[in-house]
């Protein structure tokens, strides 16, 4: 649905019938540049940069002010620093992330039970039966809003609609720092203005398809004959695209949805062929890994290896475990095991390690032995250091000294 910078700025102004708009979109404006920014007051108004200051590593996120020279998150750091050489780059704190965003997210439950996250800075809302405590939709909002600065110092944009697809038109449209909310009947007039790539699933490749077929507005899409959207985008794609260009969408809010998957991975300053060192690399990343599962409350089944050549070819393989873990020993075996039977030497340029199919411990049946209650132990008590000195207070000895570039995935961002 594209980048936001702010120059499309949308706001409901006033007070209006939002009786009919009870799904709300709350995403955090420009969150972990945000998050930052709250130590670094006076660069506020600057376009900042958060990532490592390497060539070889990738944006993280950008203010407003980069993102208006085309800086966005994933964009290299050589090719961002070329389009705003004037930018400040700061270093990303992923704890502090994941800190502000659980104290988001309380607010949102505060409001509504019905909450669905999406990843680590936008959700969800339906606020169908808040009336009677917060008020109307738009009052819900206005409240949402007020309290997330007041508690955090942070700011986000809200989308109040009849469904999910339009409410999150609506949030990007309104950012920075808005609130746009569109009732159900005036969702059409809304939408039909709109260029195609405001449709949710139109990326740049689709997009250059329909562009090529003569179509440029959402409105276009909806008096399009539906074969000549087959043609274009296939019969799923074709009906898909011509609901959602009428503001059809029945998808409901999915209170307590969590993160399909949790992982991270690092691009390296420059390319690794010493298995020592990515052996200590895979280490890291699943002991982080494992702090996440646990701090989710979640096991996984699926561990995934991620490897990408100076070449930039990709491979991802994955294993499925005997029993679900939230433990960065297991994790780490599992994902040494598939490096000593993948990797050939080649140069690699990044490596990544994941957790799939998570499930909760209560589905899971105990074992009647705990083969690692020693290794349980010890990631408990790194977890306690942690929360108490910081990440990284405590870790395995081969990580001493050990430092990387890193690039965390995100729960459904991945």
């Amino acid at each position: 649905m594209g980048k936001q910078d702010g120059r499309e700025r949308q706001v409901t102004v006033g007070v209006i019938d939002s009786s009919t708009a009870p799904i709300l979109h709350v995403d955090m404006d420009a969150f972990f540049a945000s998050v930052e920014l709250l130590d670094h007051p006076e660069l506020v108004g600057k376009p900042v940069i958060v990532g490592h200051n390497s060539p070889r590593s990738i944006v993280t996120a950008a203010t407003y002010e980069a993102r208006k020279f085309g800086v966005n998150s994933a964009l290299p750091m050589a090719i961002a620093l070329r389009r705003c050489p004037q930018a400040i780059i700061l270093e990303p704190h992923y704890e502090r992330y994941q800190h502000y965003s659980k104290q988001v997210f309380s607010i949102c439950d505060e409001l509504t039970p019905a909450v669905e996250r999406l990843g680590i800075d936008e959700a969800f809302l339906d606020v169908s039966g808040a009336r009677s405590l917060f008020g109307s939709p738009q009052q819900v909002a206005e409240l949402l809003r007020a309290r997330v600065r007041a508690e955090t110092g942070l700011v986000c944009s809200v989308g109040a609609a009849a469904t999910k697809y339009v409410a999150k038109v609506a949030s990007g449209l309104s950012k920075p720092d808005g609130l746009l909310v569109i009732p159900r009947d005036e969702t059409v007039a809304f939408l039909h203005p709109l260029p195609i790539n405001k449709l949710w699933g139109v990326g740049a490749k689709t997009e250059e398809v329909l562009r090529a077929r003569g179509f440029s507005t959402i409105g276009q899409i909806a008096h399009a004959d539906v074969d000549t959207l087959r043609r274009a985008v296939g019969d799923s794609g074709a009906r898909r695209l011509h609901d959602l260009a009428w503001g059809r969408d029945d998808r409901v809010v999915h209170a307590g949805a969590e993160e399909k998957s949790v992982g991270h991975e690092v691009t390296f300053s420059t390319d690794v062929t010493d298995a020592g060192d990515l052996r200590r690399e895979l280490l890291r990343l699943s002991n982080m890994v494992a702090v996440r599962l646990r701090r989710h409350g979640v096991l996984t089944r699926t561990v995934v290896l991620k490897l990408r050549y100076d070449d930039f070819t990709t491979i991802t393989r994955s294993r499925t475990i005997a029993e679900p873990t939230d433990l960065g020993k297991i994790v780490y075996d599992e994902v040494r095991s598939i490096l000593e039977s993948e990797w050939a030497g080649r140069p690699v340029r990044l490596i990544g390690v994941r957790g799939e199919q998570l499930v909760h411990p209560d589905g899971v049946a105990p074992a009647l032995w705990d083969d690692a209650a020693d290794w349980r132990e010890a990631e408990s008590v790194m977890d306690a250091a942690s929360d108490r000195f910081g990440r990284g207070a405590v870790r395995p000895a081969a990580l001493l000294g050990h430092r990387a570039t890193e690039r965390p995935r995100l729960g459904q961002r991945d």
